[in-house]
């Protein structure tokens, strides 16, 4: 039987699929909270990895040590960059990148030193899955959010998008930043603060990953008043059906 690993940067962001979990067993190794449990019958360990790049790649590299995970999947929210990537969509990585790595003129920008890689791809079979399980997820927003949810955010038409998405440890929170991202890579979809980490750690111990963020915001001016209440409301809920519509589709 495989075991999956599951990250989230914060709290809210796992908490309806802990609540999911009828039989967790909560372990604290080096300051996180781990969770071990099953849903449909397949191992699950959950995890919050806390936020940034040296959080997560910290959390991660314990994950496949200590719990011999099979495969490591990393929800939670992020800023929506490519046009058409609206607050509600879900970005399903196929790619992910450190935006704030430069070791130029050593090595050229974004590349990783003595990788030779910059780009970290998702597992395909892994990502397929959990697109198809966002879509199964996404098709009616009442039922998986809720009336209040659904109609204060607008989330009656969400949709998922497969590509390359950003990390870096700062918060892209101004519409300046986000021009810049956008100009210097215009095929991000979406930007956060962890998921290249994890990739990379993932990497290079062969295990299979993929992530999938919840657009809480478009990384502007505007990111910080709708963070929090939409990570109780909307992405926490998202993570919970996403998982339900894929641990169904393997039973």
């Amino acid at each position: 039987m495989s075991r999956l690993g599951l990250i989230a940067a914060l709290r809210p962001e796992l908490a309806a699929v802990l609540d999911r979990m009828p039989d967790e067993r909560r372990q604290v190794i080096a300051g996180r909270e781990y969770w071990s449990g099953h849903w449909h019958g397949h191992e699950l360990v959950a995890v919050l990895s806390r936020i940034g790049k040296v959080a997560a790649a910290t959390t991660a590299t314990a994950l496949i040590e200590r719990f011999a995970v099979d495969q490591v999947v990393f929800t939670g929210v992020a800023g929506g960059l490519a046009p058409g990537v609206a607050v509600g969509d879900v970005v399903v990585a196929s790619e992910l990148l450190q935006h704030d790595l430069d070791v130029s003129p050593l090595f050229p920008r974004y590349e990783v030193p003595l990788i030779g890689l910059s780009r970290f791809s998702a597992d395909a079979t892994l990502s397929q899955a959990l697109a198809s399980a966002c879509r199964s997820a996404l098709v009616s927003p009442l039922e998986t959010l809720g009336r209040e949810a659904t109609v204060e955010f607008n989330l009656h038409t969400p949709r998922v998008h497969q590509g390359l998405i950003v990390s870096g440890d700062r918060f892209v929170a101004t519409s300046a930043e986000s021009r810049v991202l956008r100009d210097a890579l215009p095929d991000a979809l979406a930007v956060e603060m962890e998921g290249a980490a994890v990739a990379q750690v993932c990497h290079d111990y062969g295990v299979p990953f993929a992530a999938l963020r919840t657009i809480s915001d478009r990384a502007d001016d505007a990111a910080h008043v709708d963070f929090q209440r939409f990570i109780d409301q909307v992405a926490s809920r998202y993570s919970a059906a996403v998982l339900e519509a894929y641990f169904s589709s393997l039973a």
